[in-house]
């Protein structure tokens, strides 16, 4: 037994409420639950119950055994002294407020029907990846997609936090924030968190001032992520570093030191040489490009504005003084898609909702125009018979996965509710 099951038993009236009583055999009306905050301090506020032949209004407080009042160390905090009923499954204790009166009781096994709580026990009996596995492509179609939008709001507000951590730091410089978020997630996996530290190490004006020069842009993030650190007798090396200390002297930077990027374990094309150069490349063909990527509102037109490659040098090397077959080194279209999904999508949401500005349907439409993505859990979901069509989709079971099934919140997830009514 677990208390979230108890929440959902009172949260809905999922027992028998007629002849309803407490542990001291006084008659209990409910004539209205209350509100479930979720938050700290009793868990379902202002209700209002009829106990006796008296109207209470109040909180009520539910446990599993009603000395866990005491485990908990309620008695201790002024939250719970405006608590007017105590909701347990098994009463073994009586629990008194500071002043000494005695809260009333329900013990609720005694009004919850079997086939409740058989039904409770079967959905979260352990399956061989997630709990509702195989009713999961059952569902109704409705509440289904439904459920799809809240995951996807959920899940972008996660990938908001970041955004605004970075606005506090950047005084609320929407380009630069921009140019972090990008630069992290063109590190991907292995190289985002030196790649955002990074950018971090470059102040945006600078950046703003040298796009025009796409050479002094790369001099900027080869030799601050320490590329430039050795010696070699290529050319293009040699002037990279002459620039990269040149511009240190003018803007009087100090050189940083960030952990070394990696190159082991990527296929070359995610070489992080590439990697900013292209990002070096973004920047020199698109000033001002935070005002761009907002108005985006098409997978092809995103397409259009992320179309950039390295330098020439790029184009026949995947490292300093090791020459290479040629090959036009753009941003491919899997790439960009996963720029659309972790950065625009995220920094279009967040831009929105601090102007109090309304964009949803336009942010499900443009994510609904990417390819469904592929890993390991898309590909359960799969084989459980949901067949998500695009990323929009694709981003909504990967939190329902991470942040319901891996959690075990069956019944905060309107799939775990269904299935329990329905059963």
């Amino acid at each position: 037994m677990k208390e979230d099951f108890l929440h959902y038993l009172w949260k809905f009236k999922k027992f028998n409420t007629l002849d309803l009583k407490t542990t001291q055999e006084e008659l209990v009306t409910i004539h209205h639950q209350g509100q479930y905050l979720e938050l700290a301090g009793p868990d379902f506020f202002n209700a209002q119950i009829s106990i006796g032949n008296q109207k209470w209004a109040g909180n009520v407080e539910i446990h599993i055994k009603s000395s866990d009042w005491y485990v908990h160390h309620h008695e201790r905090d002024a939250a719970y002294e405006n608590v007017i009923l105590h909701v347990v499954w098994e009463h073994d204790a009586a629990i008194f407020r500071q002043d000494n009166t005695e809260i009333p009781v329900i013990e609720l096994k005694n009004y919850v029907e079997k086939t409740t709580l058989d039904n409770y026990q079967s959905l979260l009996t352990p399956k061989s990846w997630i709990y509702c596995e195989k009713e999961l492509a059952s569902i109704d179609s409705f509440l289904f997609k439904n459920w799809q939008e809240r995951l996807f709001f959920e899940r972008l507000e996660r990938k908001s936090k970041i955004i605004y951590d970075l606005l506090e730091t950047t005084n609320n410089d929407w380009e630069a924030v921009l140019f972090q978020l990008l630069a992290k997630n063109f590190g991907l996996n292995t190289n985002g968190a030196t790649f955002l530290q990074l950018a971090q190490s470059i102040p945006f004006s600078i950046i703003r001032k040298e796009s025009f020069e796409v050479e002094n842009l790369e001099s900027l993030l080869f030799g601050n992520a320490g590329l430039l650190d050795t010696e070699k007798e290529d050319t293009y090396f040699t002037n990279l570093k002459f620039r990269y200390y040149y511009l240190l002297h003018k803007y009087q930077l100090e050189k940083t030191h960030l952990a070394p990027v990696q190159f082991f374990k990527h296929r070359p094309d995610n070489f992080p040489t590439i990697r900013l150069s292209q990002l070096a490349h973004l920047y020199y063909s698109h000033q001002n490009l935070f005002s761009k990527v907002y108005e985006l509102n098409s997978v092809k037109k995103v397409y259009e504005i992320f179309k950039v490659s390295t330098s020439d040098y790029w184009q026949e090397h995947y490292q300093f003084d090791k020459p290479s077959p040629k090959k036009n080194k753009k941003l491919s279209h899997s790439f960009i898609d996963l720029l659309i999904i972790n950065t625009i999508i995220p920094l279009q949401f967040a831009y929105a909702k601090s102007h109090g500005t309304e964009i949803s349907e336009n942010l499900i439409q443009l994510l609904s125009e990417v390819s469904a993505e592929k890993n390991s859990i898309i590909e359960k979901f799969i084989l459980q018979g949901i067949r998500p069509q695009n990323a929009f989709e694709t981003q909504s079971l990967l939190q329902l996965k991470n942040e319901y099934c891996s959690k075990s919140k069956c019944l905060d997830c309107s799939i775990g509710m269904e299935l329990l009514k329905s059963k």
